[in-house]
């Protein structure tokens, strides 16, 4: 036991002393590129993912749409449509070609 204790009670020594200042120590250009790639890649992902639920509930608001018309049901919503049709006006009311 006692040299147990011997051994636990030593001191450590002192580790050695960087040379350099922590201030100085930087990641460089390494580290920029990568942080700079994780950033990119994220707002990548970002907008491939908001066109992708857009896409999403645009298609599922035609599908109301066509399953309204199947059953003989129209909605409000479906008005400004109606009426772009009457007009010629493809552009009036319709939606869905946003991007």
């Amino acid at each position: 036991m006692s040299l147990i204790a011997a051994v636990l009670a030593a001191t450590p020594s002192p580790s050695p002393t960087s040379t350099v200042p922590d201030v100085d120590v930087t990641p460089g250009v390494v580290g920029f590129i990568a942080i700079a790639l994780v950033a990119v890649v994220t707002i990548l992902l970002v907008v491939d993912m908001t066109r992708r639920i857009r896409r999403t509930r645009y298609r599922a608001e035609i599908r109301d749409r066509l399953e309204a018309e199947a059953r003989g049901e129209f909605h409000d919503t479906d008005e400004p449509a109606r009426r772009a049709d009457e007009d010629g006006r493809a552009d009036v009311g319709d939606d869905t070609e946003r991007g």
